[in-house]
């Protein structure tokens, strides 16, 4: 039986145990004794560890922040970082988000892709490669983290408490290869007058807010004119209802991540836009439309740029009201060449007037290799010596990864560049065939990781 045979033998087995890892609720729960993440991020690596055990693993759990399956041996080490954590669930699925749900090549459930799938095909990378005999002249390490999705405080501890990764890759992004992820950099920004009663929109603050409810003060002709205006537009869904003196407005957007903000429609946004549009005077409409806007690329604050590897990027996520004031968060990706000096200088003296402003939050570094680095050729020709792929080259993207939080890594698959696995959003799925792929690709790299 050739290898591709083995993995697809064991197919079945690798997807019963992706249910177990999907059932459980790991998105970040209320810290408790033992439990830095909440319940649910703590079981979901005890599922993920017991697991391992059953497949000949020897584990360690690094007092729940993560933990890890290892083979093989001597001091160096070629590490898989992949996270257990989800992102919640929002949007209208279509089948249980915590029931792994099978309709031919296509498998539903959150965190089929993003990432509890891509642990499971690494995991069984491993497996394989162990039971064919292969030399293994360095350990092996799966690292399970429960918090890649609100903050990597999981690979914090990791670096606190563990052994430096030799080199390695995070199953948590794109084939062929990733050598390069944008800075990140988050900001607020916040109302100080407005005549809005209430707006309230998105869930995560690094996804398209694709949903808001609007509640702001009737006036005659208003309803009609922001009907109008919002039928022009190209949101999924909106509606306006007028009831004692409040005119409430429903906008249903499109959802995407925050690294392509473009792909997705921004219902808060629009929602601004049209009010606009429909007269409605108000300080922080204008603000807003001003500075924030639906175009994504920062031009606002003056944040307007790209360089060799791509351009900035600038996304809405969240948008709450609070004792009067409104605020939205501000999910932005750095192209990899500019730095926090740079940045800073551009958008600077432009984040405030007499309507609203902005603060600064986060500014993080990029991550870049080159792309002849050993580390990007080993894991470039593992993808290419098994899907014959030569025309997709490494990348950068806008995405991060724990390869900006472990030394010596980089992202690698297990997406295809052509498929939306709705990560982030409503019917997130894995591929049965690309799973299967998946692991003999992985298999190559460590490989590829063990001759480094």
């Amino acid at each position: 039986m050739d290898i591709k045979e083995q993995i697809h033998v064991l197919s079945e087995e690798m997807i019963e145990n992706l249910g177990k890892l999907v059932a459980v609720d790991s998105q970040l729960g209320t810290p408790e004794e033992g439990k830095p993440f909440g319940e649910g991020p703590a079981e979901v690596l005890s599922v993920g560890l017991k697991i391992a055990e059953e497949l000949g693993f020897y584990t360690v759990n690094l007092d729940n922040y993560c933990g890890y399956a290892e083979m093989g041996e001597g001091e160096e080490i070629v590490g898989i970082a992949g996270h257990l954590d989800i992102v919640p669930v929002g949007g209208d699925w279509s089948y249980d988000p915590f029931v792994l749900t099978r309709k031919g090549d296509y498998v539903y459930g959150r965190g089929t892709t993003d990432d509890k799938g891509p642990v499971i095909e690494a995991l069984y990378a491993m497996k394989l490669l162990r039971d064919s005999g292969v030399k293994l002249n360095k350990r092996v390490r799966l690292i399970m983290g429960c918090n890649e999705e609100t903050g990597s405080k999981c690979m914090e501890h990791y670096n606190k408490v563990a052994e430096e990764l030799s080199c390695g890759f995070t199953p948590d992004a794109n084939f062929p290869c990733i050598h390069g992820e944008k800075g990140h950099m988050s900001m607020m920004a916040y109302s100080k007058h407005t005549k809005i009663i209430s707006m309230n929109g998105g869930f995560v603050s690094n996804a398209v807010c694709d949903s808001c409810t609007t509640v702001i003060p009737a006036d005659i002709g208003l309803k009609e004119k922001l009907e109008a205006a919002l039928a022009d537009t190209k949101l999924q869904e909106y509606q306006v209802t007028e009831e004692n003196g409040q005119i409430e407005i429903y906008a249903k957007g499109v959802p995407a991540h925050a690294s392509t903000p473009a792909l997705g429609i921004n219902a808060a946004g629009v929602t601004f836009e049209c009010l606009e549009k429909a007269g409605f005077e108000d300080d922080f409409v204008k603000f807003y439309n001003t500075h924030l806007g639906t175009s994504c690329d920062g031009a606002g604050v003056g944040l307007k740029c790209e360089d060799a590897y791509g351009n900035l990027t600038f996304c809405n996520g969240i948008v709450k009201t609070e004792n009067g004031v409104i605020s939205c968060s501000i999910d932005i990706r750095v192209p990899v060449t500019l730095q926090e000096a740079d940045v800073r200088k551009m958008c600077e003296g432009k984040l405030e007037d007499e309507n609203g402003r902005i603060e600064i939050e986060e500014i993080g570094d990029p991550l870049f290799f080159p792309r002849e680095s050993p580390l990007v050729e080993a894991l470039y020709k593992a993808y290419v010596d098994v899907t014959g792929d030569t025309e997709h080259e490494p990348m950068v993207i806008g995405g991060g990864t724990y390869a900006k939080s472990l030394k010596n890594i980089i992202a690698f698959g297990p997406e295809k560049l052509d498929i939306d696995y709705h990560i982030h959003s409503a019917d997130e799925f894995i591929l049965v065939s690309e799973m299967e792929e998946a692991v003999l690709i992985y298999m190559e790299a460590i490989k590829n990781l063990l001759a480094i």
